[in-house]
């Protein structure tokens, strides 16, 4: 086993165990206890697990939610998959919404440019990647920008999307559940992408899959609510067909 295969396992043992612990973890995968030490620092400066005495926690246990940049180095090939394949949700022509995150992030960075769009957003960085293509126009929508995220959020983003309708919205989640949907760490942009679900025709959550079944504090949504789900092929089939039973297609890329 890769050192980033037995990381990822990992993480999704921390979440859904709540703990992982040195001395078991050596003995799971046959490896020493200095060696998952080592893992759990990695996966420590990544922003997704927090040492404690004898092993680690997730960071949602604490409440911590990892800064853009910090998450921005995490699953890099699965985005950047879950983006190729979000492209075909893309309409040829219209409005499409880009919810703030380093998944849409990825899938503005690929955007067709043979297509005249108009890209409605609520994330800076984003703004900033596609305020050069001539072939788009691109609406910012305004607010209090998180310094976490750099999602504009609260009343006047609220106000705008009121007022929008677009053809598409793409939106990222920090947690997806068929008990609990889908779930973010800041009710203030749950609020924001309640709202950008409730401004498109269709919906489509991108998310890698360690989203799965990491709940989060804040709810914006119901697995009915959306018509996609995009996430990578590291998901557990049994899981993604219950999501799918629950109201999305679930695409696996």
């Amino acid at each position: 086993m890769y050192a980033e295969e037995r990381q990822t396992d990992i993480v999704g043992r921390a979440r859904s165990q709540g703990r992982v612990d040195v001395t078991f973890l050596a003995e799971e995968f046959g490896v020493t206890t200095e060696t998952v030490r080592r893992d759990l620092t990695v996966l420590e400066r990544h922003g997704l697990l927090r040492r404690v005495h004898g092993g680690a926690i997730p960071v949602e246990r604490l409440g911590f939610e990892p800064a853009l940049a910090t998450r921005d180095t995490v699953m890099v090939a699965e985005k950047e998959r879950i983006a190729k394949a979000a492209l075909a949700e893309v309409p040829e022509q219209g409005a499409i919404l880009l919810d703030a995150g380093t998944t849409t992030g990825r899938l503005a960075e690929i955007l067709p440019t043979e297509r005249e769009l108009t890209v409605v957003t609520n994330s800076v960085p984003i703004v900033m990647t596609l305020s050069h293509r001539a072939n788009l126009t691109l609406l910012l929508l305004g607010g209090r920008v998180r310094r976490t995220t750099l999602a504009a959020v609260d009343a006047w983003a609220l106000a705008a999307l009121a007022d929008t309708y677009v053809d598409v919205a793409f939106i990222g989640t920090n947690g997806i559940s068929v008990e609990r949907g889908l779930t973010t760490p800041d009710p203030a942009e749950a609020a924001v992408k309640r709202a950008m679900l409730a401004a498109s025709r269709r919906g489509v959550v991108v998310a890698d899959h360690s989203k799965i079944g990491a709940d989060q504090l804040a709810r914006f949504g119901s697995l009915e609510d959306i018509d996609v789900f995009v996430t990578d092929s590291g998901a557990d089939p049994l899981v993604a067909d219950e999501l799918a039973a629950a109201g999305p297609r679930v695409v696996l890329a």
